[in-house]
This record gives C-alpha cells, structure tokens and sequence, in this order.
C-alpha cells in the first residue's frame, strides 16, 4: 500500500512538471510593432516605428514564468518621412551601420492575477545595455481561428532617456532626452 501512494505520488509529481513546463512562442511580425514616441520642442509628437523584427518567447501561465528575446532591425526604421529616416540612421541617433540590431531580453514576467503585468529585462542599443521596465496595458492569450493554435500578446509601455545608451544628439538645444517606447506583440504557440 506504501508503494503505491508512493508511485502515485511520484507519478503526480512528473505530470505536473511536464504539464507546468513553459511552452514556446515565436513573435509575428504581421502582428508585432516596436514604435516610439518623441516630443517636438514641446509643440507635436513625432513617431516611428522599426519594421523588422523578430523573436521568441517562452511562456509558463500556471509557474507565472516566462523569456522573451526580442531583435530588432535599426535600419528598418520608418518614421513616414524619407529624410527624417535617412538622419535617425546616422550616428547622431541610431547608428544603424556600425550597431545593426537593438535587442530587448528578460527571464521576469510579474502578474496580475493570470495576466501578465509587467516584464522587466535588459534593452541593448548602440552597444550598451541598461534596465527596462515594459507595463502591460493588456494582456490576453487566444485560440487563433485560422491557425489553429494560441496566440498570446498585448501591448507594452515604457519611458527611457536616451541619453542612458549614449544617444545624447540635440539634447542641448532642445530635442527631448525622454522617449515613450510602445509595443505590441503578439506570439504564436509553437
């Protein structure tokens, strides 16, 4: 009888470590924007968005785990404007010859209840890395009716000052250090 509460208690364990295991979610790009927003000699809002982006993550809803790497493109940068892109390639800005990518990596997810709320990890731009903190504005995990697979995801917000990886250009005559960083993501359940 002893061996037999210990094989099942045994069995119970492997199950739920394999049942609990973080399953993997490749980002779609289709479904995926990394824009910004800047402030104009505090008159307008000037906006980009990176058009080339890919990426993983790895995610436990009942451990409240999960990964995420995400590369972007810097040259794949597009604000709607051919010059204003051109000058954000540059080295005053982004650098997009020397410094190809920017990635954003984190190992913590913190939740609201079953939803996550907020992902902290570490953003690599221009060749340095520095903390960010991505708020959830919303969070949801579907079953894709085309796919036929679940799809998770939900837009994401932070605020950075540029200056903190080295892109300091205008900033002394009057072009805002304070960059509004928005995401939106959705990944599909491999």
């Amino acid at each position: 009888m002893r061996h037999l509460s210990l094989s099942c208690a045994l069995a119970a364990s492997v199950f739920a470590s394999v049942s609990a295991q973080a399953a993997t979610y490749n980002i779609d790009p289709t479904h995926t924007f990394v824009t910004f927003e800047v402030t104009h000699f505090g008159t307008s809002t000037n906006r980009g968005r990176f058009d080339k982006k890919e990426g993983s993550v790895q995610f436990d809803r009942a451990a409240k785990t999960g990964k995420v790497n995400l590369t972007i493109q810097a040259d794949s940068i597009n604000t709607g404007t051919e010059a204003f892109n051109a000058h954000l390639k540059k080295p005053d800005f982004f650098d997009a010859a020397k410094f190809p990518t920017m990635t954003f990596s984190s190992d913590k997810f913190s939740f609201s209840g079953d939803k996550v709320s907020e992902v902290t990890g570490q953003l690599t731009m221009l060749g340095k890395t520095g903390p960010v903190v991505l708020k959830a504005t919303n969070f949801n995990c579907y079953d894709h009716p085309m796919l036929k697979r679940e799809v998770c995801g939900g837009d994401f917000e932070t605020t950075i000052m540029r200056s903190q990886w080295g892109m300091n250009w205008g900033i002394d005559f009057g072009i805002p250090d304070k960059v509004k960083l928005l995401i939106q993501v959705e990944a599909v359940k491999q």
